[in-house]
């Protein structure tokens, strides 16, 4: 059982929605979740800012990831939006650790970008190729000359394995008390694991930056883990929901969430979740959370059946870390409302 550091919290009125500048931190696959966390944001000018969008190896490799991200943008008419590709892989974590890990421990859920080629990019179903380019491997200069320049106003939105950002802080170690907060998805508390039975999979794909994030003295860490994402589950009824209106985006969501995972039109009966989505919707409206808690914790390095696993933080080693609001109740109803409208809106 974690410790807890402020007990159980009704958060309603907690935190009042405000403007919030935000880096959007993303292993975007074609559109899935890190696609509408995007849509919903920029569809939200009157609470957020997005200066710029970083991308990470995750549910895909940094290129593929950039290229998704590009043509999201072309649908939504934001070409002024800049893309940087960043880190070209974990910080330690690698392809064969993984095919050796589901060999001694079982089958892993979700290889991600460990089971694609590097080097292949490929337009979205039915587009070319973006004409326009990322800015290659810029990402964590961007992060800290963003941070530097805007000190205690810049939330980092960390929505895949946070390489990116725990680079920045070794780079740069005293920008951490310059981020306003950091609110993400990844890891788990109390349910289990979604890559292993015992780590989610943001947190297993780089443990060790995970690991230097949630050790950091960022002074607010907000946590989606699967904690909360596993109470947020999208049915066939929610899909169609969306893709009754025809739109750019909504097309794209139909291809992707009906065709692929988890495949709505081949499998009515198919569940996903809010994930990504849920960490950008608290930026919009926090008050759908309604239960958190106030732990401090850490990620489980060594390779092993436990690698990437939420443990709590022995504070005696590490005793400048700050603690982690852990979401773990929500208003469904209030929170699906907002994904909905955000997604089919006319642009």
């Amino acid at each position: 059982m974690l410790r807890l550091v402020a007990g159980l919290l009704l958060v309603p009125g907690l935190w009042a929605a405000g403007h919030d500048t935000v880096l959007f931190d993303t292993d975007s696959g074609l559109f899935g979740d890190d696609g509408a966390a995007l849509v919903m944001l920029l569809r939200s000018p009157g609470q957020v800012t997005v200066t710029g969008v970083t991308v990470v190896p995750g549910n895909v490799w940094p290129a593929q990831g950039a290229e998704y991200m590009l043509h999201i943008l072309d649908l939504l008419k934001r070409p002024q939006v800049p893309v940087y590709t960043g880190a070209a892989t974990p910080l330690v974590h690698t392809a064969a650790m993984a095919h050796e890990s589901g060999r001694r421990w079982g089958k892993l859920e979700f290889m991600g970008a460990f089971a694609d080629n590097p080097a292949d990019v490929k337009p979205a179903p039915g587009a070319k190729l973006s004409l326009r380019k990322p800015h290659h491997e810029g990402a964590v200069e961007f992060l800290i000359s963003e941070i530097e320049r805007h000190p205690g106003e810049v939330t980092i939105l960390a929505i895949g394995p946070m390489t990116n950002i725990a680079l920045a802080l070794r780079m740069r170690p005293e920008i951490e008390t310059k981020i306003k907060r950091i609110v993400f998805m990844g890891g788990n508390v109390q349910v289990a694991g979604n890559a292993t039975a015992s780590a989610e999979f943001n947190f297993w794909f780089d443990p060790e930056a995970a690991r230097i994030v949630l050790r950091s003295r960022i002074p607010q860490k907000v946590m989606f883990g699967l904690d909360i994402c596993n109470t947020a589950m999208l049915r066939k009824a929610e899909f169609d929901q969306v893709v009754a209106v025809h739109t750019p985006i909504t097309d794209l969501f139909r291809e992707d969430l009906g065709n692929r995972y988890p495949g709505f039109l081949k499998n009515p009966a198919a569940t996903a979740y809010m994930w990504d989505s849920l960490a950008a919707a608290y930026l919009v409206d926090p008050g759908f959370v309604t239960k958190s808690q106030t732990l401090y914790l850490d990620v489980l390095t060594a390779w092993g059946r436990f690698y990437g696993s939420t443990v709590p933080l022995d504070r005696r080693s590490v005793p400048d870390a700050t603690p982690v609001t852990v979401m773990l109740g929500l208003d469904f109803k209030r929170v699906f409302g907002l994904y909905k409208d955000r997604l089919t809106q006319q642009d």
